[in-house]
């Protein structure tokens, strides 16, 4: 039985970044830039005013500390306003916030500094120079690095991308992601099951997590395990893909098919990883660009799991992420656990927080049942227990992996 380390490090031994392709910055949320993004305009890229209030020559309002200053109101420039300007020594001229400065105004005085008036205004504080003006260059100067290469792009980089004048941007794409359901017992969620049959479970829950983990998706659904239609359906999706999903493709008739079916488009090794839930997998590199392809247990339990800890880590990778992995903390057990001797154990579980001390708590929930989904779904982390490891009491400590944040 192969560890859960070795089967990992075949995984990501795989992992190809996708070649970087250039998109609006409104779609470049959440991928990694692939260019060093210089400016090539100032930000701000004039003097403009910081608040309402009237631009000045400081030297004029210095007095304002002992007496108050009065100066006549020559103007008003709004926000916007494409009109140069000039201001006179004793003078000032009404601003808007983001409004130009005129020129020799070295400073703005806020309204709530004045008496407020139109046509002469009374200054009540002095200003020194720069005061309440963002200046030319002050956020971002002509040449500098505004996006580094690699910086992961947020709505702040978004937002400094627009502000520098750039509507597109080099990124590393999201690898697209193909998932497949095998099995005759299979029905999409719009039909009745008949006796016997089952919903489609796996390619909707796989599909939401291959998204989750940042991976354009294509749900394919639920497929035909006839080697010849298989075939044909996973080969045209290794064309469009760079990593492939087969949920149900591994144990029983249906995983010999699968096996048949998939044999000559490269080498695909199915075994068993010391793990559970989800020990029987498969993992290989099909197709003439040798695409990742895992093949998952028809249990959508297992088959989620397995999903968390093989195949998301191979999505972020390919995302060129430095650390493909989730955040893992010590916590600990509100009740005592036990595991499968021999397999790392990926239990789910509630973690909380202790109020008082900051210490991180654990409750694992279900039973180690395989097919319990419903507790999958109340979990916020995996509680991860090492191979030689069978009994947890209450309070002692393990790891857990945190899982996607529900909202």
């Amino acid at each position: 039985m192969r560890s859960v380390d070795e089967q990992l490090a075949r995984v990501i031994a795989a992992a190809v970044r996708p070649a970087p392709v250039r998109v609006a910055i409104s779609e470049s949320q959440g991928l990694l830039c692939a260019e060093e993004v210089v400016a090539e305009r100032a930000l701000p890229g004039f003097d403009q005013a910081a608040v309402d209030g009237y631009a000045v020559r400081s030297v004029d309002v210095q007095a304002a500390g002992e007496q108050s200053v009065q100066l006549p109101v020559v103007g008003e420039i709004p926000a916007g306003s494409r009109q140069p300007r000039r201001l006179q020594p004793g003078q000032a001229v009404r601003v808007a916030t983001g409004a130009p400065l005129p020129t020799l105004a070295d400073a703005v005085v806020p309204l709530g500094y004045t008496d407020g008036h139109q046509a002469k205004v009374t200054v009540q504080r002095p200003v020194p120079s720069a005061a309440f003006v963002r200046r030319t260059g002050e956020d971002v100067q002509t040449g500098d690095i505004a996006v580094r290469r690699g910086a992961s792009i947020g709505s702040a980089q978004v937002g400094l991308l627009a502000a520098v004048g750039r509507n597109k941007v080099l990124v590393h794409p999201r690898p697209r992601v193909s998932v497949i359901s095998v099995g005759e017992e299979l029905v999409d969620v719009d039909r009745t099951p008949g006796q016997g049959q089952v919903y489609d479970v796996n390619s909707y829950a796989l599909a939401a997590a291959a998204r989750d983990a940042g991976a354009e998706v294509s749900r394919v659904g639920i497929q035909s395990a006839d080697p010849r239609r298989l075939r044909e359906v996973v080969e045209g999706r290794l064309l469009l893909s760079e990593i492939v999903v087969v949920a149900g493709g591994v144990g029983g008739v249906v995983g010999d098919e699968v096996r048949a079916a998939l044999a000559d488009l490269g080498d695909l090794d199915v075994t068993r990883v010391a793990m559970h839930p989800g020990s029987a997998q498969g993992f290989g590199r099909l197709g003439p660009d040798a695409v990742p392809t895992f093949l998952l247990p028809a249990n959508p339990m297992s088959a989620l799991v397995v999903f968390e800890v093989l195949v998301r880590p191979l999505i972020r990778a390919a995302l060129g992420k430095r650390n493909p992995y989730r955040r893992a903390v010590a916590a600990r057990l509100l009740s005592p656990l036990t595991s499968t001797k021999g397999r790392r154990g990926f239990l789910r579980g509630q973690l909380l927080r202790d109020a008082e001390n900051g210490e991180y708590l654990v409750q694992p929930l279900g039973t180690s049942g395989s097919h319990l989904l419903a507790s999958l779904a109340e979990a916020n982390c995996l509680i991860m227990l090492e191979e030689d490891v069978t009994d947890v009491a209450l309070g002692e400590e393990v790891f857990v992996s945190f899982l996607a944040q529900r909202g």
